[in-house]
């Protein structure tokens, strides 16, 4: 044997007796993001090579000290002082330095108290080997406490300015102009309800999962969140009746946990807002989809259900998280009560949207979403239209198209409680 041949022979044992840890120096990062949420922080470092780590927490003033083994440090991890938003309500800063040889640390100024969950996630989709940090804080806000806070001080500073334009119209001593505004009325279904009405609003995707893509570039989760919120203005807009979002921003929410954000504030109905896509640019029209006991109505819905239910893959869930087993076994407990109730909530919001644009398919249609299995939570998801349709993508992009969706969504929604008016009843989360 020569000996180059020696040399390489040398060579390939030495790299057979590396462990994972020696093989992880000299990787490459690709990306650093940061995703900042009232609820939670996430920090993503992309390598292409799985990473090693160790964390610990630091008191006085609070921060998260995390050692990543087998980097040197680069420009693009340096990027990572540069993402942190002034708003965001949990980091106030980063620094990065080489602290070993083989050592890069990152220290994580920190503005609250914080629960760290750090996991890896395997290569998906257009992702490498991402390392995530979630920073969540230590006392989680009631979301349903909340929502009724908002609710009373909206009620508060509305009736403010009906008494002040009460009392100077009373000073003038002659009748309301027309178009002031009536005292404020019972929600629909005048009379037959005591409590705040809820309605889970569930934009698709967000953060590390954009959804689908359309032919220049509009995204899916940027879409489906302008949408959510215009129709949470709509619906807040109501007496008696209040809008939760699963999220309100650019962040990632598994599918699970939006499941138990709507039951943790006793939502009365769940509207998960989509944009389809598929692999023909022709495709097009809006569809509307209800959970099925039985499989899917069609092998399209199957396979948009399974498309949808790999966001998790996508977006990243943490399989570690406390509430994930929990929420999980619920999403096995769908009744067909609850199926029933969600034909009805899903033929007329249906019926709404084919007034404003084409639909898919003039039915609705039934297949196994995740987001679909809260057993007491009449839900339904919104096709708003194909992003991969080129015609469609630039009507989505539209404000003026946009807003024709959320009217016809409120007005499906307060059809259904019109014929279905919600029950004074308190459940059990």
């Amino acid at each position: 044997m020569s000996s180059r041949r020696r040399a390489l022979a040398r060579l390939g044992t030495l790299v057979l007796l590396l462990g994972a840890r020696d093989i992880a120096f000299g990787a490459s990062i690709v990306a650093v993001r940061v995703w900042p949420a009232d609820e939670y922080t996430r920090v993503t470092i992309e390598s292409d090579t799985a990473l090693a780590e160790r964390h610990f927490l630091v008191g006085d003033p609070a921060r998260l000290v995390i050692d990543i083994e087998g980097l040197e440090l680069s420009p693009t991890l340096r990027d990572l002082v540069g993402s942190v938003r002034s708003d965001d309500p949990f980091i106030a800063g980063v620094r990065v330095g080489q602290n070993l040889p083989r050592v890069v640390r990152l220290v994580i100024d920190l503005k609250q108290p914080v629960a760290p969950q750090l996991f890896t996630l395997a290569p998906v989709a257009p992702y490498q080997h991402r390392m995530v940090f979630d920073l969540y804080p230590t006392h989680e806000v009631d979301p349903l406490l909340a929502l009724i806070r908002e609710k009373d001080q909206a009620d508060r500073a509305a009736q403010a300015v009906q008494d002040a334009l009460g009392e100077f119209i009373g000073k003038l001593g002659r009748p309301p102009p027309p178009g002031t505004p009536a005292p404020a009325l019972p929600p629909v279904a005048q009379g037959k309800v005591d409590r705040l009405v809820v309605v889970a609003l569930d934009p698709g995707h967000g953060g590390e999962d954009p959804g689908a893509i359309g032919p220049t570039g509009l995204r899916e989760k940027d879409v489906v969140l302008a949408i959510a919120l215009q129709l949470r203005d709509r619906i807040n807009a109501l007496p008696g009746m209040r809008a939760m979002l699963t999220r309100d921003a650019d962040f990632f929410v598994p599918l699970h946990d939006r499941v138990r954000k709507a039951r943790r504030v006793q939502a009365d109905l769940f509207v998960s807002i989509h944009a389809d896509a598929f692999v023909s640019p022709q495709a097009r029209g809006a569809s509307v989809f209800a959970l099925s006991e039985r499989g899917a109505s069609s092998s399209a819905a199957r396979w948009l259900a399974d498309k949808e239910n790999a966001a998790d893959l996508v977006g990243g869930a943490n399989i570690r998280s406390p509430h994930a087993d929990v929420t999980r076994a619920l999403l096995d407990m769908s009744t067909t009560a609850q199926i029933k109730d969600s034909l009805k909530l899903a033929g007329e919001v249906l019926g709404q949207i084919g007034r404003v644009g084409r639909l898919h398919k003039p039915q609705v249609e039934q297949a196994g979403f995740a987001v679909l299995k809260a057993p007491d939570i009449p839900s339904i998801l919104v096709e708003t239209a194909f992003i991969s349709n080129p015609g469609e993508e630039a009507k989505l992009r539209d404000p003026d198209y946009q807003r024709q969706l959320v009217d016809a969504l409120h007005s499906g929604i307060s059809r259904y409680f019109a014929r279905n008016p919600p029950l004074a009843r308190t459940r059990t989360l």
